[in-house]
């Protein structure tokens, strides 16, 4: 599977051109997505038309960027003007968005090729990417294993070498689970590092977009595309974007890590047993690696499971069948707007909704939804007092490997799958799932790399050792 970097450098040097780059992939698609279901839509006729103007910029002597000719595929609750954007979701069918998300226009301005919009669980909210109108997605590596949530698609996509590369979005861990059970790399950036404009509003104190790929370099690569302010962002962090790449070849020598203790509980021995390998690798090359406590990590998804419901039950307000979408009929409008939100949202959804609307409401707002903040700040001052003496640490992507098709069926198992990774959301700081060998049934394990706010290059540095050594000691 050819990388981002590689290929971007093949067609911009003339060695192959960027409508047979596309081709290839849309031939590997034909060939397999029928039964690993990870695109919403494939825009052939668009793609290909990106793809000539790409080739033609290059005829003409003219640098289309650093992503030139690259298929990268979206997550379907991205923006993107007269093509529909579903969310996976019934009440959204037929909505064709009026502009691109910000992240679409700067891949686009780098020369890359958007291939089509992927499967997710319905508005984001899942761990398995089961919970979709348009169907379940399957693991390539397994096709009776899902492929993680919420970016399964993304995921699967990427694994699967429909496109080198995709763009997910990361609630309460959407990008790392589904990288860590596909064995790809996923990256959740630093809050406010990414612009949220143009995607579809899950929980907007918690929503990050970032890229998966096959590799770390390219993780960088796309995430300085993306990055950087956006006026249109209100939380869009003002300051210049770094050079993720630079570090990636320095090796680990002299870094402090920290393995969270507690991110260990409810482990399947098969991954902790792969994340103590990723210690020792770090420990031989020079690093000092030890086990640190972060004890409001032990809360963190209760507290998650209330605040990010209750800002979804605002943001989803305003799907009522009448501004856009799908539409019932009802004898009046409060009646339309019940039978539209009854028939368009899915199970999880409606469930994720009440919950929500139960944790604002009078009575209740101090003893739940403001207790679950109290923790958020818990865990920033826990995580402060620990990156104190601590480069970055060190944890499980996901507590186990990819599991079957309606394992998780109790609501409480399937959100136990991001117990790892929505410390980081609940925080706001960056975190990176490596493909770190393989656990039980032959299924790729991911490592986790936690750093703080906006020390994304640090983040890298380890991860691009990690990758560089997952092959000794470990069966990939």
């Amino acid at each position: 599977m050819i990388s981002v970097k590689a290929l971007a450098h093949e067609i911009r040097q003339s060695r192959t051109s960027a409508v047979a780059a596309l081709n290839e992939h849309l031939d590997v698609i034909d060939e397999m997505e029928g039964e690993i279901n990870a695109f919403n839509i494939v825009n052939r006729d668009i793609a290909m038309e990106s793809a000539q103007k790409i080739d033609d910029l290059i005829a003409s002597g003219k640098d289309p960027g650093p992503l030139s000719g690259v298929p990268i595929a979206l997550k379907d609750n991205l923006c993107t003007r007269g093509i529909p954007t579903t969310c996976s979701s019934k009440i959204l069918e037929g909505w064709e968005p009026p502009y691109d998300a910000t992240v679409v226009e700067r891949l686009r301005s780098a020369g890359a090729v958007i291939i089509g919009k992927t499967n997710l669980d319905e508005f984001a909210m899942g761990s398995s990417t089961e919970n979709s109108a348009f169907g379940p997605t399957r693991n390539p590596r397994d096709l009776s294993r899902v492929p993680g949530g919420s970016s399964g698609g993304s995921a699967a996509a990427v694994a699967a070498g429909f496109a080198p590369a995709a763009l997910g979005s990361d609630t309460g861990g959407s990008i790392r689970q589904p990288a860590a059970l596909c064995g790809v790399v996923g990256v959740k950036p630093t809050y406010g590092l990414v612009s949220r404009y143009g995607l579809v509003a899950f929980a907007s104190s918690f929503d990050q977009i970032g890229p998966l790929t096959t590799t770390v370099a390219d993780s960088a690569l796309i995430l300085e595309v993306i990055g950087g302010h956006d006026p249109f962002d209100s939380t869009s962090i003002p300051s210049p974007m770094p050079d993720f790449s630079a570090r990636l070849n320095e090796g680990v020598e002299g870094l402090k890590v920290g393995m969270i203790s507690e991110l260990l509980d409810g482990v399947d021995e098969d991954v902790a047993s792969r994340l103590h390998e990723a210690a020792d690798a770090l420990r031989d090359g020079g690093a000092r690696v030890e086990s640190v406590s972060v004890p409001a990590v032990e809360y963190g998804l209760t507290a998650y499971y209330l605040i990010a419901p209750a800002e979804a039950s605002s943001n989803l307000a305003r799907y009522d069948g009448v501004r856009y979408g799908m539409r019932a009929q009802g004898k009046d409008v409060a009646g339309m707007n019940a039978i539209t939100r009854r028939e368009g949202f899915g199970d999880e959804v409606i469930a994720r909704i009440m919950l929500g609307t139960f944790a604002l409401s009078a009575g209740y707002y101090d003893a739940y939804y403001g207790k679950a903040q109290k923790v958020r700040t818990l865990t920033r001052q826990d995580f402060d007092r620990v990156y104190a003496d601590n480069d970055v640490l060190l944890s499980p992507t996901s507590p186990s490997v990819a599991f079957e098709f309606g394992d998780r069926s109790d609501p409480m198992t399937m959100y136990r799958c991001d117990t790892c990774t929505i410390p980081s959301n609940l925080v706001g700081d960056p975190a990176i799932s490596v493909p770190f060998g393989t656990g039980a049934h032959d299924l790729p394990v991911g490592v986790q790399v936690l750093a703080r706010q906006l020390d994304e290059e640090k983040m890298f540095q380890v991860a691009s050792f990690l990758e560089s050594q997952s092959e000794g000691g470990t069966k990939l």
